[in-house]
């Protein structure tokens, strides 16, 4: 983009960084903050510029925390036995606010791709291993997502499981609730076919 201004060239790029945010996208919020919005961007800087200072990844779970072990892993409330690995803290706060599950979290930071660089050893799982090794975890409740890298990666978590001794289970995939069958693609339908279980 062609600007009179250096500055504002560069904070339209800056802004390019955040994700579904494209050149348009970054210019509408530059002009935006420019034009209405200035306290509040000030604000908006100073926050964002002690988040990226503060806030690292807690020693224990690897989720976003100011401290070196997180509030929830440091919750004596918290039930233990339990460890439920997720990819992202966004999967962990979508848990958190979906489920009732009281236990706690290993957040892997991504998945197993090596055409991205990211292997056991980014992921943190040298970590989860230490824990695991620990004795306290009985079951490690493996919550990937349902691709092609999230079911690699499900399957080495199974393996380092079972090396342990933690019983691993996996979330169900299949027909959403109040889905119809019909408006259910084919790889959630095939999936759910070959993961039906037993009816009691």
């Amino acid at each position: 983009m062609s600007s009179s201004s250096p500055l504002l060239a560069e904070l339209i790029d800056a802004l390019r960084c955040l994700p579904g945010v494209g050149a348009k996208s970054a210019q509408r919020m530059a002009f935006h903050l420019l034009e209405r919005e200035r306290e509040r961007g000030l604000k908006l800087a100073g926050v964002l510029e002690q988040a990226m200072q503060r806030i690292g990844n807690c020693s224990r779970c690897r989720n976003f925390s100011e401290e070196p072990v997180c509030a929830l892993c440091a919750s004596s409330s918290r039930d233990r036995h339990v460890l439920c690995v997720v990819e992202s803290p966004t999967d962990l706060a979508a848990v958190e606010q979906a489920t009732g599950y009281r236990g706690q979290y290993f957040v892997l930071l991504g998945r197993l791709s090596p055409l991205d660089g990211l292997g056991p050893r980014e992921l943190g799982l040298h970590l989860l291993t230490e824990r695991l090794a620990e004795g306290e975890v009985e079951e490690l409740i493996l919550a990937t997502s349902p691709t092609v890298e999230g079911e690699a990666t499900s399957h080495y978590l199974v393996q380092l499981a079972r090396a342990g001794g933690v019983k691993a289970t996996r979330l169900a995939h299949g027909v959403p609730l109040g889905g119809e069958l019909e408006y259910v693609d084919r790889g959630t339908l095939a999936h759910a076919f070959g993961s039906r279980q037993a009816v009691e």
